[in-house]
């Protein structure tokens, strides 16, 4: 068996574990591999083995892999989104994880109205208020849904994302993930039209086992997949 195919079975199995902890079915969470700096052969070989889902950061690389790859996968854009970048991807992508300010969401209602087609998309939310992440703060989120919802109607809210703080505190951790479906719950029990809350995006190598059992949806698994990044490629 190959190195990927080895790594991919054992974070499923975690995957597992983590549901299976809090009573959740496994087959609610989707393993999301993020390919930040991966070549295209090594992506191929974890779609062999099972993955689905891909995750870019940057849009230019996003649209060079979709160029090779095309919908063998699905793409996610999970980065940090520029306005300017929004037309490379416009037309490749599943599901932004990234909406973060309404410059961005107008910018997707109009690209998207150009090609006829509805984005699905991900707010962003800065649970812990750290400066250096980027995202609504809870207090706003509300009011830059329901303006989204009023205003854009290309694009389709189906959930949140959050990055948890860089911290081997667990409970410090917990805490981001535990807040986020909170928040989630309290925006499902609105009903916003127009706003369909599905999908919860927390989790990395490093913490996916924790926001799973705090309700994520989405795992955004990288190095444990792909082994360290190579950032020369």
């Amino acid at each position: 068996m190959s190195d990927i195919s080895v790594r991919i079975d054992q974070v499923k199995s975690n995957i597992r574990d983590a549901s299976n902890k809090v009573n959740r079915n496994p087959e609610e969470v989707l393993l999301l591999g993020v390919t930040k700096t991966v070549d295209v052969d090594v992506i191929e070989e974890a779609l062999e083995y099972g993955i689905t889902d891909v995750g870019e950061n940057k849009p230019q690389e996003l649209q060079r892999k979709y160029g090779l790859i095309g919908n063998r996968a699905k793409w996610h854009q999970i980065g940090t989104l520029q306005t300017n970048k929004v037309k490379y991807i416009i037309d490749k992508v599943d599901l932004i994880h990234s909406l973060d300010r309404m410059g961005l969401a107008e910018e997707i209602n109009k690209r998207a109205d150009n090609i006829d087609r509805d984005i699905r998309c991900l707010v962003q939310v800065n649970v812990s208020k750290e400066e250096t992440k980027h995202g609504i703060y809870v207090e706003d989120l509300e009011t830059f849904i329901r303006e989204c919802a009023d205003k854009f109607k290309r694009i389709k809210i189906v959930g949140l994302m959050t990055m948890a703080p860089d911290s081997d505190d667990e409970d410090e951790v917990r805490a981001v993930f535990s807040k986020l479906k909170e928040v989630f719950e309290d925006i499902k029990d609105m009903s916003i039209e127009g706003v369909e809350m599905k999908e919860l995006s927390m989790g990395m190598s490093g913490d996916y086992q924790i926001a799973i059992e705090e309700g994520s949806t989405i795992v955004r698994v990288g190095t444990s997949i792909f082994g360290k990044r190579n950032y020369n490629i």
